[in-house]
């Protein structure tokens, strides 16, 4: 039998990291947790033969890639509606929804992925690695060229290790790297600079955000956007670009009225987040899904809303707003 007790305490410190390489990879945090488990699970099978050739680390990351290679080889990447079409330009437009032959790109909790390091720079490293616009690049990329990408500028891998992981060659390593790196460049993966999301400005930003949802109030979230703000929101193709066209389509067809939607403050992918409720016919908050924000210095830049209300539950909240909440809410009206 392998060693249980010292296969827990070589391998788990590395849990959460290898969620979040296999979330870069995949595009799904279910999808991540399961593969992460499962690598696990062989590891620890394969534990009493582990010769120590190579760190426990580096062993789980060879486990975990390849398992991520082989997952990708039988699915289709994850995608964002600004990953698949141009921005729509008329805020009136019809709004086309997705079919099953698109998977969409989820958005992760900060508690499944970042570390508590007390090392500043850690931290922002961490959010770095796992910023959506980052993880949407990723999924354009062959899986084999993700997989070494990531493993050389993200994790910083020898070259060497990561063509033993792979079972290649440290030169088509190298050339992998080189084509992915250049692929990134093409897609501009550039969203300005971005507020740390425990930085006052960024917390102000997403209450305002908050505040203004829930009171219906268009003119306050025309004042929180930046001029080249973009709004997309799955399970819709449809998306859009600009300020003057995001306003008026929330104005027109998702605001509705004051106190139909509530959203409570939390972070995603190392951005300000919120989950989101919308009242139904009895006056109820129903769980809706997760909205992420790209914020600037100067204000918000980008709203990824995803409409999957197992999300919400994903991320720590229940299928219901708080009654406690709703009893506020109550009052303040």
């Amino acid at each position: 039998m392998p060693d249980s007790a010292g296969f827990v305490d070589a391998a788990e410190p590395f849990r959460r990291e290898l969620i979040a390489h296999c979330y870069r990879m995949l595009g799904s945090i279910q999808d991540a947790e399961d593969l992460v488990q499962e690598t696990y699970l062989r590891a620890w099978r394969s534990y009493e033969g582990f010769e120590g050739r190579s760190s426990v680390r580096t062993w789980l990351y060879q486990i975990a890639t390849n398992r991520c290679l082989t997952e990708l080889a039988k699915q289709s990447r994850r995608v964002l509606p600004s990953g698949i079409s141009d921005p729509e330009q008329d805020p009136d437009a019809y709004l086309e929804a997705a079919g099953t032959e698109v998977s969409w790109l989820q958005p992760v909790p900060d508690a499944m992925v970042l570390s508590d390091s007390a090392d500043p720079a850690a931290i922002v490293a961490a959010r770095e690695g796992v910023r959506l616009a980052l993880v949407a690049s990723l999924q354009h990329l062959p899986p084999r060229q993700r997989a070494v990408l990531l493993l050389r500028d993200v994790l910083a891998f020898p070259a060497t290790e990561v063509a033993v992981m792979l079972g290649t060659t440290t030169v088509s390593v190298k050339s992998a790297l080189q084509r992915a790196r250049a692929r990134l460049e093409e897609l501009a993966l550039n969203d300005g600079q971005i507020t740390e999301p425990t930085a006052p400005r960024a917390r102000e930003l997403l209450d305002q955000y908050i505040a203004a949802f829930e009171n219906a109030d268009a003119a306050a979230l025309e004042r929180l956007l930046v001029q080249d703000a973009t709004l997309e929101a799955t399970p819709l193709r449809t998306w859009f670009a600009g300020r003057n066209v995001c306003v008026p389509f929330l104005r027109n067809h998702l605001l509705g009225s004051p106190g139909d939607w509530r959203m409570l403050a939390t972070s995603a992918n190392g951005q300000p987040a919120a989950a989101a409720y919308t009242r139904d016919q009895h006056g109820k908050y129903q769980s809706y899904g997760i909205c992420v924000l790209t914020v600037t210095d100067t204000g918000i830049r980008r709203i990824s809303s995803f409409g999957d209300p197992g999300l919400v539950a994903l991320f720590g909240f229940g299928p219901h707003v708080p009654q406690a909440l709703d009893m506020a809410q109550a009052q303040s009206t």
